[in-house]
């Protein structure tokens, strides 16, 4: 296979207790990331990812949690193949990830920073009962039109996640969104799923975290990029830490635009590095395959792959 590949990163949401065992005990690289990753933030990053427990959903354990497996994955495939990719992406938090695997920044770095992000989003929807919707089978333009119709009459509802067509996640107030669910499903929504999430992402309920992150992605990403990444913000690629800053800040309080990154970017493969909700995504969007890493044998399968 050629080598015109891109790297894909997920995010919050496709976490899952066990995630990144294999890698743990198969691996002493990993291990040691894992160990390191432990020290740097002072948790308990093997039994917040390997033992049940209530946390794991929490955004502020949940984001260092995914983009450690992530960054393992990568780290391991770095170990026996060295490629520059021709661009890089994730699904929001995922994007922070992406920037570990071109050098822009530090994997212990990028721990701290999106358990920071996680705190941050915490805080600014406290007291607020804010959530998150997945709709099924509804076109963009008439989950837009809907969600306008609500802000018109004082709800607070906006598209989050453009994740497919047919697939689109809104963000809000959990009381207007399932005050809203029979509306969507009026118009033509297979399903409208109020999902188990404490936070509202990218939307304007994030505002008063902005300026907190700003600082934090100033600290930590580095003017270094080997490959371009492609913005959630705006589907278009950045290469720099100014706007790296500028467009993350932004993600915050701004939809994801997966689908409209994805869609035809020429590429010979995609590989998602700590998962595969993002392969699932790309099947319907983009011809070229998807090979997810998220244990030692989808790793060798991969490598296999990609020569």
């Amino acid at each position: 296979m050629s080598k015109d590949i891109a790297f894909i990163f997920p995010g919050q949401g496709s976490q899952v207790v066990g995630m990144g065992k294999d890698f743990y005990e198969k691996s002493p690289l990993a291990r040691d990331i894992f160990d390191k990753a432990s020290k740097r933030l002072g948790i308990d990053m093997q039994a917040l990812l390997f033992n049940e427990n209530e946390n794991l959903n929490e955004t502020q354990f949940a984001q260092p949690a995914i983009l450690l497996v992530s960054a393992v994955a990568l780290k391991l495939f770095e170990e026996k193949r060295q490629i520059t990719p021709k661009f890089v992406l994730g699904h929001s938090l995922g994007e922070i990830t992406s920037l570990i695997s071109i050098g822009a920044l530090d994997t212990y770095d990028a721990l701290e920073l999106v358990r920071e992000r996680g705190l941050l989003m915490k805080k600014a929807c406290e007291g607020k009962n804010a959530g998150m919707m997945v709709l099924v089978g509804l076109d963009d333009e008439s989950s837009e039109k809907i969600c306008k119709e609500a802000r018109d009459e004082g709800r607070k509802i906006w598209a989050a996640n453009y994740n497919s067509d047919g697939q689109i996640v809104i963000a809000g107030l959990k009381d207007d969104l399932n005050l809203y669910a029979d509306k969507f499903k009026s118009a033509g929504a297979k399903r409208a799923l109020l999902l188990p999430m404490s936070v509202a992402s990218h939307c304007p309920l994030l505002e008063s975290a902005c300026a907190a992150l700003c600082e934090k992605l100033q600290a930590f990403i580095k003017d270094d990029f080997k490959a371009h990444v492609i913005s959630n913000v705006n589907a278009k690629p950045y290469n720099s830490k100014k706007d790296a800053v500028d467009l993350l800040e932004k993600q915050l309080v701004s939809p994801v635009l997966y689908k409209q990154s994805v869609s035809g970017q020429k590429i010979d493969a995609f590989v998602e590095f700590g998962g595969s909700v993002l392969k699932g995504l790309n099947k319907r969007l983009n011809d070229a395959p998807t090979f997810s890493i998220t244990d030692i044998a989808s790793l060798d399968e991969t490598l296999e792959q990609i020569k």
